[in-house]
């Protein structure tokens, strides 16, 4: 079990450097997508199948493809890339070794992690995920889902087509109106 963690953390990290040394976008989306692979068999190497079902089904499956198509759609090449000036690469380099220096600075300190209650082998499954999200994180959850469905609808408004027609008049505008004054013969 202890070799198949570190061949794990071996994957994921060699995938996570080609991640970010990639030059092609293409190849770092699929470099991405085997670290969340590698890190799904982490979470099943410790007991918690449902969140590693849930990680390959919308990070994996949902949010690469979201990935892939806005690449694939940016047409992304050396021509049309801007070219960073001296001062923004400094900038960045000191950026990410500030960054660095934090986190060597976090793993320096040490965490010392102690068990708030003893272990259960249920913790992962399916069962007590449901059981806990449905009773101690109901109104999280809930919240989450009125604010995702605000979202859809946001997107949906920001992306809705408007055209004109032959008088010069657009769709929404007369969609618009048109509710308005069914608003306002209501109210008489």
């Amino acid at each position: 079990m202890l070799y198949l963690f570190y061949f794990l953390a071996a994957v994921t990290l060699i995938s996570a450097l080609f991640v970010v040394g990639s030059k092609n976008p293409v190849n770092s989306v699929i470099s991405l997508i085997v670290c969340f692979l590698s890190i799904a068999g982490h979470y099943i190497l410790l007991n918690a199948q449902f969140l590693a079902v849930v990680h390959i089904i919308v990070y994996t499956g949902a949010i690469m493809v979201l990935f892939l198509f806005v690449i694939m759609l940016l047409n992304l090449n050396k021509s049309t890339e801007p070219q960073k000036s001296l001062t923004t690469r400094v900038a960045a380099v000191v950026a990410g070794a500030l960054f660095l220096f934090t986190l060597l600075g976090a793993l320096r300190q040490g965490v010392n992690i102690t068990a708030a209650h003893e272990f259960n082998a249920g913790t992962g499954l399916v069962k007590s995920v449901g059981k806990s999200l449905f009773s101690d994180f109901l109104v999280p959850f809930e919240l989450s889902s009125v604010l995702f469905l605000a979202a859809m609808v946001g997107a949906m408004m920001l992306g809705r087509k408007q055209s004109a027609n032959a008088d010069g008049v657009l769709d929404s505008a007369r969609t618009d109106k048109a509710v308005g004054g069914l608003q306002t013969e209501r109210a008489r």
